[in-house]
């Protein structure tokens, strides 16, 4: 098992380089969709905070996966169904084209929900 990552280059670093480039684009997706949430580590993985937890994301042997489960956005609930996993946390396989798109509009979905 590996050391736990203090900062999320720390995270990025420990995958092949093809991975590490998936993972920087999402970083970047989630910053341009929410500059102002605070990056950290949580859960040994990248997390975003505003007003508590915004996103976190992470890497896996086959995908990406984004955590929380969205919720309130029918649209939006739609759309992500074919990506959601057992728990309603999403799973982005890695040998399929990631949606950064999708993921911009889950996090302002997300930003939406912390403001109420």
């Amino acid at each position: 098992m590996r050391a736990s990552p203090r900062t999320v280059d720390e995270y990025i670093a420990g995958f092949a380089p093809d991975v590490q480039e998936v993972l920087k684009r999402i970083r970047y997706t989630v910053q341009a969709a929410a500059p102002e949430a605070e990056e950290t580590i949580s859960y040994r993985m990248p997390a975003f905070k505003l007003n508590g937890t915004l996103v976190y994301f992470a890497a896996f042997n086959k995908h990406i996966g984004l955590y929380p489960p969205v919720r309130g956005d029918e649209k939006l609930m739609r759309d992500v169904a074919p990506y959601a996993g057992a728990k309603g946390n999403l799973q982005f396989p890695l040998d399929k084209p990631i949606p950064y798109e999708l993921i911009r509009r889950i996090v302002k979905a997300r930003v939406h929900q912390k403001r109420g």
